[in-house]
């Protein structure tokens, strides 16, 4: 069986739904070490920090409290319950796209990919580095505009090839171009880390400035008073008074562990086609598969964040199988060697896209505003009310 075939089991329609990884993880510092969680900002409801997600049991809410968490109008927190059940996100679905798709611009994986980048003033962006991926306002405005305009249309249409050819990784990770043509792809490959019944733990720090500048005649004893404790200000800001920082967050212990699962969905790449032409589709399909397997056995743990530096946890075996429509389960041993050898012969097969440095068009991006702010005006209409308002959603962002 050569290369190119060898993994032809995956694109046929009673082939396994998804390949899994789950990855047992630890501290560097040990099971018991602690590890911080990535922080998000407040909004719709959520105060900002850690997103934990807490499930306390019934005898630990009583009927007061079940009812508003059953309404809504009450989210469970650690604070409320901290012996129940939690669940906390160390790093996202699309933190880890980030920290995986920029492989591809490696020397090792370049050839895998069209390498498109654009300039912006005195900066070069990848578009393996750009937040929406093909349907980034950066790439969208430069003279990319119109090829990755049809190639949108021509996945609503049924043909992900010109997508592939210009943009490949955002058939691996997914992209939604909702700025103009609305079409979406869903992710093949998604990976996230999470941690089992943390316990929260807060942090403190003190600022001691070198040296005392009221007695320096900077400003007065008054001045001092006023400023000492208070972050917003100015003194403080600036570094001339002692400025205590409490209760801030300290990471967290996970007593029930943490686990990195990842899933290459085979049953969401076999609905790519490229038209109506068979061969060429399943070139296409092998292409994406290659790119795709490519990404999912490179592990992108280690160093997540300050604090975060996760390892493989020895006690615990790492799984990696083949999961089929009924349930079943089979072991799975493509190590990263085998999966980068099979995308370089299928990427030879499918005809990697042209490499291209495109400069950002600002006139492109101005327009593109005028576009939003024009469909955002409600239209004056005889009778009753006026026109609904054009509402447009946000891409789905890459952390």
């Amino acid at each position: 069986m050569s290369d190119l075939t060898k993994y032809d089991h995956y694109l046929t329609h009673d082939g396994p739904a998804a390949l899994v990884i789950r990855e047992p993880l630890m501290p560097v510092e040990g099971t018991d070490g602690v590890l911080f969680p990535a922080t998000f900002a407040s909004g719709d409801g959520f105060p900002g920090g850690y997103n934990i997600d807490v499930f306390p049991e019934d005898k630990d809410v009583g009927p007061g409290l079940a009812a508003r968490i059953k309404d809504g109008k009450l989210k469970p927190t650690a604070e409320l319950f901290p012996h129940s059940k939690n669940v906390a996100l160390i790093d996202s679905v699309g933190a880890q796209a980030n920290r995986i798709e920029p492989l591809f611009k490696e020397e090792s994986y370049k050839h895998l990919v069209p390498q498109i980048a654009v300039t912006a003033g005195n900066k070069e962006v990848s578009i393996l580095d750009a937040s929406h991926r093909a349907g980034d306002a950066l790439v969208r405005c430069s003279s990319l505009q119109s090829e990755l305009q049809a190639a949108f249309k021509a996945v609503q249409n049924g043909d992900a090839s010109l997508l592939a050819k210009i943009a490949p990784t955002s058939l691996v990770f997914g992209v939604w171009d909702s700025r103009d043509t609305q079409a979406k792809l869903p992710r093949v490959v998604a990976s996230t880390i999470r941690a089992f019944d943390v316990r929260k733990l807060t942090r403190s720090a003190q600022f001691n400035p070198p040296v005392d500048y009221a007695a320096l005649e900077v400003f007065s004893e008054e001045d001092k008073a006023k400023a000492e404790g208070d972050s917003k200000n100015p003194l403080a800001k600036r570094g001339f008074v002692h400025v205590p920082a409490t209760g801030s967050h300290g990471g967290v212990i996970a007593d029930g562990g943490v686990v990195r699962n990842a899933t290459l969905g085979l049953a969401a790449l076999r609905l790519l086609h490229a038209g109506k032409n068979e061969a060429n589709t399943l070139t296409l399909r092998r292409y994406i598969l290659g790119l795709s397997l490519v990404a999912f056995t490179h592990s992108p743990t280690g160093y997540l964040r300050q604090g975060c530096l996760l390892v493989l946890n020895p006690e615990i075996p790492r799984e990696f199988v083949e999961v089929y429509p009924n349930g079943d389960r089979k072991p799975c041993g493509i190590t990263a060697e085998q999966a980068l050898k099979f995308a370089t012969e299928a990427a030879k097969a499918f005809g990697v896209g042209d490499n291209k440095t495109v400069p950002f068009d600002a006139v492109r991006a101005k327009n593109d505003v005028k576009a939003e702010a024009g469909a955002k005006q409600p239209k004056k209409g005889k009778g009753k009310g006026n026109a609904t308002e054009v509402a447009t959603q946000p891409t789905e962002v890459r952390e």
